[in-house]
């Protein structure tokens, strides 16, 4: 079974999802399960150098919205160990290279890993994950050559293969992040519990398995 995520990298809700989502491989295993993340920009218009988050956040759903939003989020987070600091965001930033960083973690074989390392490093460390620089020593955590890494961001390096992808998922009806795409057919929304999740991996590895004795 092939589970394509789709998120990006400063969604509070798909840290949350993903949390979920490693708990529910554990509870499962993930035998017979192939993981790709995908991306997704809430907002590719944010410039190269990002914007302050706060009158980001606060323009976007005002003062006293954008407080009881991170109160929920908070609430939501600590339920699954992630100890979310927007207090220490100062900046919304583009996260196109953040998604180029997360496409050649896949590469070398630590994209799993490379998400969660950015979601930490955003959301409970508040380090801008649109700085060249603290994507490079994220891809040094990970284990990734990161002279490599540093030349490619230099460069334009799959810039557009991202554009695609995150136009891909939109022509498909996302609209929202996280997205489970199962087997490139089935679509499902939203941070779901690990139950949810390993009901739905048992029923359709199942389907696979009769399909296959079937020939």
């Amino acid at each position: 079974m092939k589970l394509d995520v789709v998120s990006d990298t400063v969604c509070p809700w798909c840290y949350i999802g993903k949390k979920r989502l490693d708990q529910a491989l554990e509870m499962h295993g993930g035998e017979g399960i192939t993981l790709v993340w995908r991306p997704f920009q809430l907002d590719a218009t944010i410039p190269a150098g990002g914007v302050d988050r706060k009158t980001y956040m606060e323009k976007k759903f005002g003062a006293e919205r954008a407080k009881e939003v991170g109160n929920t989020i908070r609430e939501f987070g600590n339920a699954v160990g992630i100890d979310f600091r927007f207090d220490l965001i100062g900046k919304s930033p583009n996260t196109m290279d953040s998604h180029r960083l997360i496409r050649w973690a896949g590469t070398a074989g630590c994209q799993n890993e490379m998400v969660g390392i950015l979601f930490r490093r955003y959301f409970e460390q508040g380090e801008d994950i649109g700085s060249h620089d603290v994507l490079v020593d994220a891809a040094g955590e990970a284990g990734m050559d990161t002279d490599i890494v540093r030349d490619l961001l230099s460069k334009d390096a799959d810039r557009d293969l991202i554009a695609r992808e995150d136009a891909v998922a939109r022509e498909i009806g996302i609209q929202g992040v996280p997205s489970f795409v199962i087997n490139s057919q089935w679509v499902v929304t939203g941070a779901q519990e690990p139950e949810t999740l390993v009901r739905m991996f048992n029923k359709l590895l199942a389907r696979e398995a009769e399909q296959a004795a079937a020939g």
